[in-house]
């Protein structure tokens, strides 16, 4: 077999002692997981799990796309290899490794390379892309999977990451790469630049952009008391830092959450969208009286949150209801100080709420929805800057990830920290909650209620039995979904849209593999494989007059959308 060969080569080569040790211990099964394929590596980039493989995170499969990166910006010629790289890694296992390595890779091209001398955000490598104005971006990052895994993102000149295009085009060198173990490393680093503070600095002047009433923090800052956890990562300090310049003082940090640690030994997955990661912060804030905890993930691209109840429960809210609340204020502040543009605009993806939708609408603010991936929406804001049809004030998708100021084209969890804390301190100034303002936003525009469903499928044949299930609801469309008529049926893969009635029209959206069904009452479902992991996502949206009737809403059309799995 194919994979028998890959692992003839890996086992012939003299590895690092840590390497060897895994690919002594493999199971036959494993063996043929961790070289059955290379490591995919599209738009979101490069993820796996650490180890030996081909099929797996490690030295030599980072050195092999830098490899096709630095190829693919040779051919680019002299000003792109001058404008160079800018590389940041997070607090996950040999994440520095990969970053030093991409550096030598890249210098032994004679290519730039500005590497952070320790950890940074996600966000924040995206800022540095467009103020050192690099041809690229690589962040080391697996995001908020858990421990066992790493990953590498690429940016693109403008701090999103990198386009289709590019992407096709790099993927076409790494095709060509077949000997992994004598790539060229510069261990001089002739070509590479340690960056630090000043890039800290730099990034931190814009965040402090994002306060909307600094007037209101001035007074109310330090009156909030919350909790805050960087889950073990990047956030811990950068994050503290945009607090207090702000005028955030009194919150706690969870100490042992503070401390930077591959394993995650707090928590099963850092993953702020889980309520169980905030466990242990909504602990502190029960024996400290806070008004609120919010999390963020190990590389801060991500922020969740949980808000104190009357009752002095906590309530985990969902991204959806965080971007609600926070597109509410922002575009409120503006109407009253005469600041809301006439064209403007909030950009979210086609699997996010329609509820922060509603909210902007009442404000004579438009949405645009685009495919799940952030780099859609940064794609967005520079359509926006550049033909100024539109003015962007604010991009988010339902995964926790938010964007207020677009200094940054990427999901930005430090920048949500700040906003969110204002909102937060705001709601106190009036003697409610931030539950309280969300529950009047639920009121007014009525109760909307998501839930995202992840099933697994790992191993060499989880992306056929993916594919089959997308296929079984795409070649038999459903006439209904829990009981409600489909009306309008969205095949992103040939960007069609076709009604019950038999009209067909073109969606705008890049093509895609994912399938959207919108129902009678304005509920919808949507399907899609994970761009990152083995995952097939269901994701379902509804809108009653009451929570109650939502959830069940949402019950009964999860039962319906999983038979269709047996």
């Amino acid at each position: 077999m194919i994979y028998q060969e890959q692992l003839a080569k890996w086992e012939a080569a003299t590895l690092p002692e840590y390497l060897a040790k895994d690919l002594a211990h493999y199971t036959p099964e494993q063996q043929e997981d961790a070289f059955y394929q290379n490591l995919s590596f599209g738009t979101a980039g490069m993820r796996g799990v650490l180890g030996a493989g081909t099929n797996r995170m490690n030295i030599y499969t980072v050195r092999q796309v830098t490899e096709a990166l630095a190829r693919y910006i040779d051919d680019q010629g002299n000003a792109a290899k001058t404008s160079g790289v800018a590389i940041s890694f997070d607090s996950r296992h040999f994440s520095p490794e990969f970053a030093s390595d991409a550096a030598q890779v890249l210098s032994a091209h004679g290519i730039k390379a500005y590497l952070f001398s320790s950890l940074r955000p996600t966000p924040e490598l995206s800022f540095a892309v467009r103020e050192l104005g690099t041809f690229a971006g690589i962040m080391i990052t697996a995001s908020h999977n858990p421990k066992e895994y790493n990953g590498y993102k690429v940016y693109g000149a403008d701090g999103g990451q990198m386009v289709p295009e590019a992407v096709d085009a790099v993927v076409s060198k790494l095709e060509n790469i077949q000997d992994v173990f004598n790539i060229a490393l510069d261990e001089s680093n002739a070509y590479v630049q340690v960056i630090d503070s000043e890039i800290d600095d730099k990034y931190l002047a814009n965040v402090a952009t994002v306060t909307v009433n600094p007037e209101l923090v001035a007074k109310e800052g330090a009156s909030l008391k919350f909790v805050y956890s960087p889950l073990h990562g990047t956030g811990q300090y950068i994050g503290e830092k945009a607090l207090q310049q702000a005028g955030f003082t009194n919150y706690t940090i969870v100490k042992e959450q503070a401390v930077i640690d591959g394993d995650f030994p707090t928590v099963k997955k850092p993953n702020p969208e889980d309520a169980a990661a905030l466990a242990m912060a909504i602990d502190y804030a029960k024996r400290e009286g806070a008004d609120a905890v919010v999390a963020t993930d190990p590389d801060a691209d991500r922020m969740g949150a949980a808000v104190k109840l009357a009752d002095g429960t906590f309530q985990v809210l969902t991204g959806n209801q965080i971007a609600a609340v926070l597109v509410n204020y922002l575009l409120t502040a503006k109407k009253e100080t005469n600041t809301l543009p006439e064209n403007g605009a909030i950009v979210t993806s086609i699997v996010s709420s329609r509820f922060a939708s509603k909210v902007a609408e009442s404000f004579g603010v438009i949405t645009e929805d685009v495919l799940t991936g952030f780099k859609y929406i940064a794609a967005t804001i520079d359509k926006y800057e550049a033909t100024k049809e539109q003015t962007f004030l604010f991009g988010f998708e339902e995964s926790f990830g938010y964007l207020v100021k677009p200094f940054a084209h990427d999901k930005d969890a430090i920048q949500a920290l700040v906003l969110f804390a204002e909102v937060a301190a705001y709601y106190k100034s009036q003697g409610k909650t931030f539950a309280d303002g969300l529950e009047e936003l639920f009121e007014k525009f009525g109760y909307f209620e998501e839930k995202t469903i992840s099933l697994d499928f790992p191993g060499i044949h989880g992306s056929d039995e993916m594919g089959a299930i997308i296929s079984q609801f795409r070649d038999k469309q459903p006439d209904t979904i829990g009981g409600l008529k489909v009306i309008r049926a969205q095949d992103f893969s040939k960007s069609i849209e076709t009604t019950v009635n038999g009209k067909i029209t073109t969606l705008p959206q890049p093509k895609a593999n994912v399938l959207k069904y919108w129902l009678e009452d304005g509920s919808w479902v949507a399907i899609r494989p994970s761009g990152t992991e083995p995952k097939l996502k269901f994701y379902i949206g509804v809108e009653s007059d009451s929570q109650v009737a939502s959830q069940s809403k949402i019950d009964v059309m999860t039962k319906d959308l999983m038979s269709y799995t047996k």
